[in-house]
């Protein structure tokens, strides 16, 4: 039996269904069709529109239409004044706000695309004059839309696929544990992101990690050096598998150049800083490793930079290899 899929999208850039698209294939239907999952509805995919569209979210809410999995992507538009009217449903008049509570309700998952849908992400950013929050977090904190003790009818809460974007390989995982019916509540950390990429750092897999280990840090973008205790990288905070599974088969925000800005946690979109600075406190960067004591990564920070290779400490302030790692003879008569 098919996955059937309705997804919506509320205050965002489409960012993550663009992201999706970009799935490690060239046939994304087919990949769907595959998968055995439908997509009852889509923004940008599906043919459907206007009253067509409406028929298929009442079928839905009728139970003329099974509904396994509704996404969203982008986040709910509370204001003003809790009213939704911020963004209201072409067609009727109803809020997406309203729509949301309803087709969860019917829903067996619920599942947020991105850290717009889980927490609020960069459109709750500052102000936030439209009291945009997640479907059940706002930030760090458990409520949001739907409130924390909500439970989809298959028993899980709302299964956040944090990040922005999302990598495509994260939803469909997580779509296809859905389908197979293997996804338990033990399988979600605590902030409700599936396990299977939360349980991994960026820092994993980094390409700096030679840097990284040596203390030996970039002080410029294009520097080769670790960009943890310079250029703002929270690679070591961040809860994601990017240079793991890496994006296109190929590349990573940091694998480009680009620090990591720990885009897959609540409250990323408003650090206090600017992205490409790391803040200090006496010369020692606030952001340290979440699963290290300050007073050991300092010890060992020093003991490391102390230690650092020529050869590592020329590569990290360069722009491109300048000396490679030495081969040495071993001795041994071939």
């Amino acid at each position: 039996m098919s996955l059937n899929v309705l997804w919506l999208q509320s205050g965002g850039c489409g960012g993550c269904s663009m992201s999706l698209l970009c799935a490690d294939t060239p046939d994304f239907a087919g990949m769907l069709e595959s998968l055995d999952i439908h997509l009852l509805w889509h923004p940008s995919l599906s043919l459907e529109s206007g009253s067509e569209m409406l028929s298929i979210l009442n079928d839905c809410l009728q139970g003329r239409t099974r509904l396994d999995v509704l996404c969203l992507e982008g986040a709910v538009l509370r204001g003003p004044h809790h009213t939704g009217r911020f963004h209201m449903l072409a067609g009727t008049d109803k809020s997406m706000m309203h729509w949301l509570e309803q087709l969860s309700s019917v829903a067996q998952h619920v599942v947020a695309v991105g850290s717009c849908a889980a927490w609020g992400g960069i459109s709750a950013t500052g102000a936030n004059a439209t009291q945009a929050c997640g479907l059940q977090f706002e930030d760090e904190h458990a409520g949001g839309l739907l409130g924390k003790d909500f439970r989809a009818k298959g028993g899980l809460p709302v299964v956040n696929v944090a990040g922005c974007p999302t990598h495509p390989g994260w939803v469909t995982d997580t779509l296809m544990t859905l389908a197979d019916g293997s996804m338990r509540e033990a399988d979600l950390d605590g902030l409700n992101r599936p396990r299977f990429y939360a349980d991994q750092l960026v820092h994993h897999g980094c390409t700096r990690n030679e840097y990284y280990e040596f203390k030996a840090s970039a002080s410029k973008p294009s520097d080769l050096g670790c960009m943890m205790e310079n250029m703002g990288c929270k690679g070591t905070q961040a809860h994601a598998d990017c240079n793991i599974r890496l994006w296109n088969t190929d590349g990573s925000c940091i694998r480009g150049g680009f620090a990591c800005i720990n885009c897959t946690e609540p409250g990323f979109q408003t650090p206090g800083h600017s992205f490409e600075a790391t803040p200090k406190l006496a010369g020692i960067p606030i952001g340290l490793p979440t699963d290290m004591p300050k007073a050991w990564f300092v010890a060992l920070a020093s003991l490391s930079k102390s230690a650092t290779p020529k050869r590592v400490k020329q590569n990290s302030t360069a722009d491109h290899l300048v000396l490679p790692p030495v081969s040495r003879k071993s001795g041994k008569r071939s």
